[in-house]
Parts: structure tokens; C-alpha cells; sequence
């Protein structure tokens, strides 16, 4: 991955956050560690990242900044690392959207492959996210007659049959085509309902 990415540890516990980067960086891995939910929220993550958290803290919890992070669209992996007893709020958790969790004591291998996963992920999440960004771009490029085009074409009707129901004459449409085609980049007809689809 060439972009750097992060591992973000909250937990209030100094002494399991003390532990938690000493592994990671062991592993090569980036870390970050926060106190409490209220100063993870003030941090920008810039690129592929999971976030360890800690399910139980005074003032904010583990699930109400799961809660924050979903109000404020931010889709970053969420490992909880929870303690014996808390595997209902784990299930309630994972339940609402979290990567995975794990009950302590977990082994360090475990958490490694976990993480890694986590990462990975997010890197694939954040490309698919970018994709779909330029295409609508691409889409935006088009202009209202294009856009009709585009919208008949996909359907499968013929150059004959959208210049009739456009009422303007098939030459013209060629040109329409061939340019929505030029524009949103795309080769063939397959290529350009598979966009469509992707845009519903």
C-alpha cells in the first residue's frame, strides 16, 4: 500500500495502550493512541486506517463513538476489544457495523491478522469510494441531451429507436453516443450499463 496507514488505539486503560503500540510498532505498524473517545474525535484520518477500541470508557463508550463515527460518515473499521462479560454489547456492536471484536486476553497474532484485515479493507472501501466519485463526475460532464442518451442507450434500444422517440434524426444521435462513450470512458455498451448500474 503506497498510501501510509494507521492503527488508532482508544482506550483509557495507559497501561493496555502502552502495550497495545509496543506490539504494533514491533509489527511495523503505524499507531496513534487516544485517552478517550472525545480527543479521537478531533483527529483527521487522512488515509487507510482501522480504529481499536476500547468497548468501555467513562464519559463517551466504545458504542456510543461507534455511534458518532456512523452520524458523522465516517466508515473507518472498527475492532472493539472487550473484557469477559461484554460479549452482548460485542454482538450489539458488530451488529451495527463493526469489523470485528475481540475478548481480552486476545493473542497477539490474532490481533495482527485482525488488523491487517481491518486495513485492507478500509484501502479497498476508500478506493471503491474514489471510483465512484470520478464517475459521477464523469456523469455531470454530460449535457442534457447526452444525459438522454446515455439514459435510452443503456436500455438496450437501438441508435433507429431513440432518434425516433427524441425526434431528432439517428446521425445525430451516432454523434451523441459516441461521445457520452468518449466522455465517461467507456469501450463498449457492456461497459456502459455496468456503469449504469454502478450509478443507480
Amino acid at each position: 500500500m503506497a498510501t501510509q496507514s494507521f492503527v488508532y488505539v482508544v482506550d483509557d486503560d495507559a497501561s493496555v495502550r502502552k502495550s497495545l503500540e509496543r506490539l504494533l510498532r514491533t509489527e511495523g505498524l503505524e499507531v496513534k493512541t487516544f485517552a478517550s473517545a472525545r480527543d479521537f474525535l478531533l483527529e483527521e484520518i487522512p488515509g487507510p486506517a482501522c480504529l481499536l477500541l476500547d468497548i468501555e470508557m467513562p464519559e463517551i463508550t466504545g458504542l456510543e463513538l461507534q455511534k458518532e463515527l456512523t452520524a458523522r460518515n465516517q466508515s473507518l473499521p472498527i475492532i472493539f476489544i472487550t473484557g469477559f462479560g461484554n460479549v452482548p454489547k460485542s454482538v450489539q456492536a458488530m451488529k451495527a457495523g463493526a469489523f470485528d471484536f475481540l475478548e481480552k486476553p486476545f493473542e497477539a497474532a490474532a490481533l495482527i491478522d485482525t488488523i491487517h484485515r481491518a486495513i485492507n479493507h478500509d484501502f479497498q472501501v476508500r478506493e471503491r469510494n474514489r471510483d465512484f466519485s470520478a464517475m459521477q463526475q464523469r456523469m455531470a460532464s454530460l449535457t442534457n441531451r447526452e444525459r438522454e442518451v446515455f439514459e435510452l442507450v443503456v436500455t438496450g434500444m437501438l441508435n433507429k429507436q431513440i432518434a425516433f422517440q427524441l425526434g431528432i434524426a439517428e446521425k445525430t444521435i451516432k454523434v451523441h453516443r459516441a461521445r457520452v462513450m468518449q466522455k465517461v470512458g467507456a469501450q463498449s455498451l457492456a461497459e456502459l450499463v455496468r456503469l449504469a448500474e454502478r450509478l443507480q
